[in-house]
């Protein structure tokens, strides 16, 4: 079955949609009470991001647009030093989605969710005039533990920078997907949260992260220089990229 206008109109038709896919895939009691928010328990110190995902193919080789949109957003939290606890989802969805299309996304965010541990508490959805496009807003609260203060202007001299993996291979296997180029190139995009609260349990003296992204490693340090006052060397053979990435 493909998206109509009809999906939008507020009535039957969204209703069965937003009860046939969104309530029933990411299957929350706060979500299922279909209020105008989402009451949750608190903290005293919290986090909150939001990203707009328009991603071209939505399906691509080591994930999605729903995969990616929770892992944006999750990691977005984390870099704060915050752990992430809820998010939201906005569709908007173009006439002649397929809605089979549209449950394997709603699937992928739920699995991703769960991964990283965590809960999708309210959504939005749209219908638009066009030819088969899918967008999401997700907006997410992390909480944070006393004392953590995290930021690029807390960039000191003697600080080292420390990648988690390899850089270009999101973007490359998205591009070769939208290009026809063949290769064995997959998307890395995973949520962290495992790996940063390791890192913050261990006391490892955390100062700023990022998860990098468009602009890159490059547009990333001049922020944290602009933002902290340091200069910020690196070693170019240093830098983490594949062979078929950097082809």
């Amino acid at each position: 079955m493909k998206i109509t206008l009809a999906h939008g109109s507020g009535g039957k038709a969204t209703s069965d949609l937003i009860s046939g896919i969104f309530e029933k895939t990411f299957n929350d009691p706060v979500l299922s009470r279909m209020g105008d928010s989402a009451v949750v328990p608190g903290y005293e110190k919290l986090a909150f991001t939001t990203d707009s995902f328009v991603v071209t193919p939505i399906f691509f080789p080591g994930g999605d647009i729903g995969r990616l949109c929770v892992c944006g957003t999750v990691n977005d939290l984390l870099m704060s030093g915050a752990l992430p606890r809820y998010l939201s989802c906005g569709f908007i969805l173009e006439e002649g989605v397929e809605t089979e299309d549209l449950q394997k996304i709603a699937a992928s965010m739920a699995k991703t969710a769960e991964e990283a541990g965590v809960r999708i508490v309210a959504g939005d959805t749209k219908v638009v005039e066009g030819t088969g496009g899918l967008y999401i807003n997700t907006s997410g609260v992390g909480f944070l533990k006393n004392g953590v203060e995290i930021g690029p202007e807390n960039c000191r001299e003697g600080d080292i920078i420390v990648l988690s993996g390899n850089l270009g291979d999101h973007h490359a296997a998205i591009l070769s997907r939208r290009m026809g180029i063949q290769n064995t190139i997959k998307s890395d995009c995973a949520p962290l949260t495992e790996m940063v609260e390791k890192m913050l349990n261990s006391g490892v003296r955390v100062h700023a992260m990022r998860d990098v992204t468009r602009g890159g490693l490059g547009t990333i340090l001049n922020e944290f220089s602009s933002a902290s006052g340091c200069q910020i060397e690196l070693e170019e053979e240093k830098i983490p990229v594949s062979a078929q990435v950097h082809g």
